[in-house]
């Protein structure tokens, strides 16, 4: 029988609304939204999805950059059972066209920019558009949203009913379309209760709307009845003056936000004193700049270690474990990880091995893909389902999980596996490096071979062939580099990781197919 007692996400927020329909729930600019509005605005949404014969499983896909509109057609699409897929504004025209029909999107809420950006494929997507920013690129959206006081049909939402695709960010391939269920969603919320979200939460949100970075922390504070701060692009001084002036209490950013805002200028004057709790995730986090922002910045920081998968998820309360900085924190509540090893034999606590997980966060799958599905998960002797991470770690005496490296960046030179972090950390170690990604090359001798992509602090000069020289002479024998390239950035995601793909790629397209002898 279908579970009537389920609450997921839209019925809290529904709850909100009847609770404290003044409350601002949104504000983006100068625009803010309570909670009365919020749900109303919800109800005209999943009213227009149904008018225009959209069912529960449908999908619609949105495109656009952070808005009010954007946060509306999402939990109203919810609301009415229907999938949202988000997609990242700033892909390929092909990449989009290819996510669309991978979706099976109805239909298409963009933006103009990305109207204009799909432009050389419109005749390969057949989903309808809606304009979200209400310019030229499809039905304006609000002439498209039925009138105020419209009320959808009732849906009974289920827990296993599917609410969201999020595309992985294809950092190591082409991207996936990740199955969220709405039960996965209610899990997220049922964390956060424990991480101090409630009704005088003020989060900040820097993240595109696309990310399940973003939306873990956005979904938690409006589902109990907190306020959401929008940002529309990140920016380091913009972000510390919205911090004072809503005294926000929580945060979620990626390392090298964090980086940025530490060595702003003027941090320190600003007032920061309203924080209570900032979270990290998505990108390898550096013990050293953690440890500077609990020296200088008020409140917690809570590293959470998990992928969009789901399957477990560490966290490391960085003011009491002072001494863990180092691990990524142990297993939540009711997470369980492992490790197991290239076989998918179990191991022991203290061995290096694949990290797999278990908890209620765990996708359904990936969409239209059952092989990779598969290949996704492992199952223990019991029977019990896990899933794969592609990180190696391992955990210490205490059971803090550190992490190793991710195993599709894994080294194998000459028989030898080289993990790119331990390289990387040696890199970081040289006074004039700012940054730096390390990543495995081919070569006619050894296979595989290192190579090192440095980015130098402002002012520093030191050539590439010294740093090699320097950097060959602290790693071990099978551990050397084959060459370091100078470059002045590099490329990360919206959530901070290397796109190291790309990295490999420029390299090769230089003429440089071959990095070792």
């Amino acid at each position: 029988m279908p579970d009537q007692m389920f609450c997921g996400v839209p019925d809290l927020i529904r709850a909100q609304a009847g609770q404290r329909p003044a409350h601002p729930a949104l504000v983006l600019d100068e625009r803010s939204l309570d909670y009365a509005c919020l749900d109303a605005l919800m109800d005209r949404v999943a009213a227009s999805l149904q008018r225009d014969g959209l069912v529960p499983g449908d999908v619609i896909a949105i495109s656009a950059a952070t808005s009010v509109e954007y946060v509306l057609v999402f939990l109203g699409s919810v609301r009415a059972g229907v999938v949202v897929a988000p997609l990242a504004p700033d892909l390929s025209a092909q990449g989009l066209a290819a996510l669309l029909a991978n979706a099976g999107a109805k239909m298409f809420f963009l933006s103009q920019a990305v109207a204009r950006s799909v432009a050389p494929v419109a005749e390969k997507i057949t989903a309808r558009r809606i304009a979200i920013d209400d310019s030229d690129a499809g039905s304006i959206f609000s002439d498209w949203l039925a009138p105020p006081g419209t009320l959808p049909m009732a849906v009974t939402v289920q827990p296993d009913w599917p609410f969201n695709i999020i595309y992985s960010s294809g950092t190591t391939g082409t991207p996936k379309g990740i199955l969220h269920s709405h039960a996965l969603r209610r899990s997220n919320v049922d964390l956060c209760t424990t991480l101090g979200f409630g009704p005088d939460t003020v989060s900040l949100i820097t993240i595109p709307l696309y990310s399940n970075t973003t939306l873990t922390n956005v979904l938690p504070t409006l589902a109990l009845g907190g306020t959401v701060v929008l940002m529309g692009k990140f920016d380091v001084a913009v972000f510390l003056a919205l911090s004072e002036k809503h005294r926000v209490t929580h945060t979620m950013l990626v390392p090298v936000q964090y980086q940025r805002i530490m060595a702003h200028p003027d941090f320190e004057r600003f007032d920061l004193s309203s924080c209570r709790l900032k979270f990290s995730g998505g990108a390898p986090f550096s013990a050293g700049l953690k440890a500077d922002v609990l020296k200088r910045w008020p409140g917690g920081l809570v590293e959470a270690y998990g992928m969009s998968e789901g399957g477990g998820i560490c966290l490391l309360d960085a003011r009491l474990f002072a001494d863990k900085l180092h691990t990524v924190g142990r297993p939540a509540p009711g997470h369980d990880m492992r490790l197991i090893d290239e076989a998918g034999r179990e191991l022991g606590p203290s061995e290096t091995g694949e990290v797999v997980g278990h908890s209620a966060t765990m996708m359904s799958g990936y969409h239209n893909l059952p092989a990779q599905s598969a290949e996704a998960q492992w199952f223990d002797a019991q029977g019990k389902r896990y899933i794969r991470s592609g990180d190696i770690g391992r955990f210490d005496e205490d059971g803090f999980l550190i992490l190793v490296d991710r195993k599709k960046d894994m080294i194998i030179s000459g028989g030898f596996n080289i993990y790119p972090s331990d390289l990387e950390a040696v890199l970081r170690e040289h006074a004039e490096v700012a940054d730096v990604a390390v990543v495995g090359m081919p070569s006619q001798r050894w296979g595989e071979t290192p190579l090192a992509f440095v980015v130098l602090r402002p002012g520093a000069a030191t050539a590439a062939e010294a740093l090699l020289a320097w950097a060959n002479g602290q790693l071990g024998k099978v551990q050397r580099l084959a060459a370091v390239e100078i470059f002045d950035s590099l490329p990360r995601s919206d959530v901070g990781k290397v796109l190291k793909r790309e990295l490999r790629e420029a390299y090769q397209a230089a003429g440089k197919a071959d990095a070792g002898c």
